[in-house]
């Protein structure tokens, strides 16, 4: 089918009374009424169903009303090709209605958790019976129903706590070689906005949908992001500019989103109202910010198909490979260095980073191998895929090594700063001291002074220092001891001193977010919304201390701080993610080879959503980037030939079944 006649359907439908259909999009939803058979209360409460069905089970289910199947009509193939266009995994389903033909066949995968015989079980005594009495709705639910008894009742890792069985499923999935078909197929088609209307769902459901929504776009972004700059040097800017507006409108929108998230992240007590209007609003924005992505997603997946130089892609990955595993001594001989000056805890966010790289290396290798088999067995699409795996792969590499760097020369500044500080707070103690004291108050601050500047010495000194630390110590004394000795100080010596704090506290904020920065978009597999909404409040507030850092000091004073307090929240938070990720089985300090290349890059959100039938589903779900994955989809690997459920990695869709009712 081609793109035009694809966004017709989409767009405009089928039309007359009995039109034909050929294979279809699926929308933001679980429901497909196309032939308009179910009520807007029916539509929405199928779509409640399938929604819990998702909730509770580690599977999904879609299901379309059409009047008729068309290119092919027969009903297996129309539901498989269907299935196939929308990349759905092994453990996705769908249930294709013809309501006119009388023709139906639920599409589910051979390997998925739900065998062929069980599908079959389920079409004869629970689907169809329920289309001979016309019961649209009913066969829906009733195919959910069916799925989940066969299943073993929906408790096969529903949401909560099924984290640990989804990364043993990673493992298996790499250990029997169907990666490539993995990464390629397993796109997950729900939206953030999916499912029943807001005033539907409660409170709490309503919040996790939300961080839900806010992560898988934030995922969408940024690979968003990846794909542009390549887009850019491969096809030129003028072919890119739509992309990149659609790109700046998504990034305003989830830039709303996280001040919402911060909102009621905050001390401030929210009411319910408030609590269900933000969380609504983030929904809604996120959704938006999906959609403008989407919308460019297929003619951008088309630009990509066009590109035919896989050999000489490979060749300049391997150059960028090689570049980047030469320096991966140099960093971990530079960490080491630093590890014998600083404390382990000023450390935290690079420690593990020589070994990050190495993983993503590994992985970077086996994709680039992959691509090399897949050219030379003529699968271009399967190239272009492992080709883009291995160049995320090499690009997240030399951010963790070049993380190190920056680490490095932001604590040697620190220490520089905070060696400044140190002087300036014993010439302020010394003008303090000769100032009269009638009530006492200035000794006490002398001594909380003098206290503080012991303590920074103590940090700045031996081969465990933590400037970071120490230099806010003493940036607080310095706060307090300033209203003290203002006097004593003539107004230009006022002014200067108040300039060169507030460079000092936004050059702090910088370092900060960016380390913030580095460490989520290096692991962002295991990071939450939590951490990903300080580090975007972090950005916000960073970007208000530069702007009035000259009109406004004391503002921007206030900004920076802000902004460095939010960073080092994002990093906690982000470490507590990727502390539990790690805890459940994914630590991954196996030497880079084997399954750690393929941990390091669920780590790094390059394949995980792929592998767990789509965690970035809320971004490019149809248009080749989905969520952390969405740079290896680019070459548009699961938008290619209609196989009828031929995948080349083991298993198909293709089945007796269904049938007339």
């Amino acid at each position: 089918m081609s793109l035009t006649a694809a966004v017709a359907i989409v767009l405009g439908g089928a039309a007359g009374a009995a039109s034909a259909t050929d294979p279809i999009d699926l929308g933001a939803g679980f429901v497909e009424d196309q032939s308009d058979v179910l009520s807007s209360s029916e539509e929405s409460a199928v779509q409640q169903r399938l929604q819990q069905f998702s909730d509770e089970t580690d599977m999904d289910m879609w299901v379309v009303y059409v009047d008729t199947f068309t290119n092919p009509s027969n009903a297996e193939e129309w539901a498989n090709e269907t299935a196939d266009l929308n990349g759905l995994g092994p453990n996705q389903y769908l249930l294709a209605v013809a309501t006119e033909s009388r023709q139906f066949y639920l599409s589910g995968y051979s390997e998925g958790p739900v065998s062929f015989d069980q599908l079959a079980q389920i079409e004869q005594q629970q689907i169809g019976p329920a289309l001979q009495d016309d019961d649209w709705a009913g066969a829906a639910e009733a195919a959910a129903d069916g799925l989940a008894d066969a299943a073993g009742g929906g408790t096969a890792g529903g949401a909560g706590g099924g984290f640990t069985g989804i990364l043993i499923f990673v493992v298996v999935a790499a250990a029997i070689g169907v990666v490539i078909w993995l990464i390629v197929r397993s796109r997950r088609k729900k939206k953030p906005a999916g499912g029943p209307a807001v005033e539907q769902i409660s409170t709490a459901e309503l919040a996790k949908r939300a961080s839900s929504a806010l992560v898988e776009t934030d995922d969408a972004v940024r690979t968003s992001e990846q794909e542009l700059g390549f887009a850019k040097a491969q096809f030129g800017d003028a072919a890119a500019a739509e992309f990149e507006a659609a790109l700046q409108t998504a990034k305003e929108n989830l830039n709303q989103a996280f001040t919402l998230k911060q909102q009621l992240d905050d001390a401030t007590p929210d009411t319910e109202e408030q609590t269900r209007a933000w969380n609504a609003q983030i929904l809604s924005l996120c959704e938006a910010a999906n959609a403008g992505l989407d919308e460019k997603a297929a003619a951008f997946d088309e630009l990509r198909k066009l590109e035919q130089n896989a050999p000489e892609a490979i060749a300049r990955v391997q150059t960028e490979r090689a570049a980047v595993a030469a320096a991966l001594d140099s960093a971990t001989s530079q960490l080491e260095t630093l590890s014998s000056s600083y404390a382990p805890e000023a450390l935290a966010t690079v420690a593990d980073n020589p070994e990050q790289a190495r993983q993503r290396i590994a992985f970077a290798d086996e994709q680039l191998a992959l691509a090399q088999q897949s050219i030379g067995a003529g699968k271009g699409g399967e190239a272009a895929v492992s080709i883009r795996a291995a160049e995320e792969s090499i690009g997240q590499a030399d951010l963790l090594e070049k993380a190190i760097t920056k680490l490095g020369t932001d604590l040697a500044e620190g220490e520089k700063n905070a060696a400044a500080l140190l002087a300036e707070l014993e010439n302020d103690v010394a003008a303090a001291s000769a100032l009269p004291d009638a009530d006492g108050r200035i000794a006490a601050v002398i001594a909380s002074t003098r206290a503080e500047i012991e303590k920074a010495r103590g940090f700045l000194t031996g081969s465990s220092r933590r400037p970071l630390i120490a230099l806010q110590g003493l940036e607080a004394a310095n706060a307090q001891i300033d209203g003290l000795v203002q006097g004593v100080r003539d107004a230009a010596a006022q002014a200067e001193r108040a300039r060169q704090m507030v460079g000092q506290l936004i050059m702090q904020a910088q370092a900060q977010v960016s380390t913030a920065e580095d460490y989520i978009t290096s692991r962002r597999g295991a990071i939450g919304a939590e951490a990903r909404t300080r580090l975007a409040e972090a950005g916000a507030a960073l970007v208000q201390a530069q702007q009035l850092q000259q009109t406004a000091p004391d503002q921007a004073t206030q900004y920076a701080q802000r902004a460095n307090q939010l960073a080092a929240q994002a990093i906690q938070y982000a470490q507590n993610d990727v502390g539990s990720f790690q805890g459940g089985g994914m630590g991954g300090s196996g030497g880079g080879g084997g399954n750690g290349g393929m941990l390091g890059a669920v780590l790094g959100g390059i394949v995980i959503n792929s592998l767990l039938g789509g965690g970035g589903g809320g971004g490019r779900s149809s248009g080749g980037m989905s969520g952390g994955l969405g740079g290896m989809l680019g070459g548009g690997g699961s938008r290619g030939g209609r196989s009828s459920g031929s995948f080349g990695g083991g298993g198909t869709r293709s089945r007796r079944g269904g049938g007339r009712f």
